[in-house]
């Protein structure tokens, strides 16, 4: 009874539009029913996990809530197949109303490709009509809760309130003392996306198998021609990186089956990445890589053969754009190479495109850039890297001067673009603007503070009401070292 009285407070707003929908009050309903559905799942009780989602997907609130990401996302101005987009309050009201699973039919996916890390390969990504993305976003919203609850402790990959510092800190966790484990299995499986088991997915994951079977066997379009999907989830899908983490949860468990008596295993996964530590080359090579592959095989997958390899701490490896080595018995992760390589490049390519352009405006280009890489890495050990990164931003920038004025000599470029504002040696540029002249300056990676990361506990679940204080702390810690201050939590 309470739950259908706060579906129809809920759905009080229906006729007053999409502007007049309190979503305070929507996300209270649908965290309210997210959170029954964990308690189902954590006692067993499956058949009301699935009558819970059935509610869930069928409410108003649900479904407000599954238009409202899809059109707040950085894909909103994306189309499918049928080229609409959502952008009027109108469309987006009658967007919630057309929710429904009477009738639904998803339409195929619009192919393109995007380059992966080393721009040698493409990347297929399928993109859903906004229909079919609400459509997966609002089935996801019950999904989640099972996925939270039935998670791995140690699976860091898209994941609420967890990221890939929490990933990097685990490593050192169990890296880090003088008789941690020494042997590391790397492993990336191949192709996950696109060749997990249709049949697998059907038959395992806890959700509406109808809808689930329409998304899985949609189809996509590539040059006017309509192709089958046999295999695999869509990369650019809602509700694929959810489906993935489900498929790989039960590793952990797979891989401590066979682990022998104290033998230093543990596994340390971020979506499809992941770690595994042990003692000795051979336990890794003969017993658990084994136990790795037949648990993959089960779901369609394989490991890749590139990707994969078992190193010692002392060599070091590469996890997450992050380097773990032991120097000298001591464990100290470094931004990797390739992935410095990699942002330096993105870096020069920005610089490179405003040649005859306002310098204010590639400034404002490269700060995101500079400060989201090195907030990424700040939790590590990495300020030599960022000293070494502003030094090459220098070089890349002197040249753009000495090539944008030709005629003139040190000292003036020096003045105008490093001298000009009130710190020296500070990449900078004065601005004209009807308030009055301001300085627009380029940020420095080497300003920003190195920070150990409080990792997320493995066992906390963000819809189990016992954990909620935890989350909050840590919401407002992390508030207040960004900002100084805390904002008070909304009743």
């Amino acid at each position: 009874m309470t739950a259908i009285s706060g579906l129809a407070g809920a759905s009080s707003t229906k006729g007053k539009g999409w502007k007049a929908i309190n979503w305070q009050a929507v996300r209270r309903e649908v965290r309210r029913l997210q959170t029954r559905i964990a308690k189902a799942v954590r006692e067993g009780r499956y058949g009301r996990v699935k009558a819970l989602q059935w509610l869930l997907t069928r409410s108003f609130s649900g479904k407000a809530l599954a238009v409202k990401r899809v059109v707040s996302n950085r894909g909103k101005k994306t189309p499918g197949v049928d080229r609409v987009i959502w952008d009027t309050p109108k469309q987006k009201m009658e967007a919630v109303q057309n929710l429904r699973r009477r009738g639904y039919k998803a339409l195929p996916l619009r192919r393109v490709y995007i380059p992966k890390k080393n721009k040698r390969k493409m990347r297929p990504l399928g993109i859903p009509t906004m229909h079919d993305r609400a459509m997966q976003a609002l089935y996801a919203l019950a999904l989640q809760p099972v996925g939270e609850t039935l998670a791995d402790p140690n699976s860091y990959g898209f994941r609420l309130y967890r990221s890939c510092a929490d990933a990097i800190e685990q490593c050192f966790i169990s890296l880090a003392k003088r008789h941690s484990p020494r042997w590391i299995l790397e492993g990336d499986i191949k192709s996950c996306f696109d060749e997990i088991c249709h049949k697998w997915l059907l038959e395992h994951i806890p959700m509406d198998c109808l809808m689930l079977h329409k998304w899985l066997k949609a189809g996509y379009f590539e040059g006017g021609k309509l192709y089958p999907t046999k295999a695999g989830t869509p990369q650019g899908g809602i509700i694929s990186p959810l489906l993935a983490c489900l498929t790989l949860d039960g590793l952990e468990a797979a891989v401590k089956a066979v682990t022998p008596y104290r033998t230093k295993v543990n596994v340390i996964r971020y979506a499809d990445d992941f770690v595994i530590t042990g003692n000795s080359k051979e336990l890794l090579e003969h017993t658990i890589q084994p136990a790795v592959e037949e648990f993959l095989r089960e779901r369609g997958l394989t490991l890749s053969p590139e990707k994969t390899r078992i190193t010692r701490i002392e060599d070091g490896f590469n996890f997450l754009g992050q380097n773990p080595r032991k120097y000298k018995g001591k464990l100290l992760i470094k931004p990797a190479r390739d992935n410095v390589k990699a942002f330096l490049v993105k870096v020069k390519e920005t610089i490179r495109k405003f040649m005859a352009k306002k310098t204010g405006d590639m400034i404002r280009a490269l700060n995101p850039k500079i400060r989201g890489w090195a907030n990424y890495h700040r939790h590590i050990v990495a300020k030599e890297t960022f000293k070494e990164v502003d030094s090459q931003i220098y070089r890349y920038l002197w040249n753009w001067a000495k090539r944008r004025h030709p005629d003139k000599g040190k000292r003036w470029l020096t003045r105008k673009y490093w001298f000009s504002g009130p710190k020296a040696w500070v990449f900078s540029t004065e601005e004209k603007t009807p308030e009055g002249k301001h300085q627009v300056e380029l940020i420095l990676a080497a300003r920003t503070n190195i920070r150990r990361h409080a990792k997320v506990r493995s066992a906390s679940n963000p819809f189990d009401p016992k954990d909620d204080d935890y989350f909050e702390r840590r919401k407002a810690d992390k508030q207040r070292r960004n900002t100084g201050r805390v904002t008070a939590k909304a009743t």
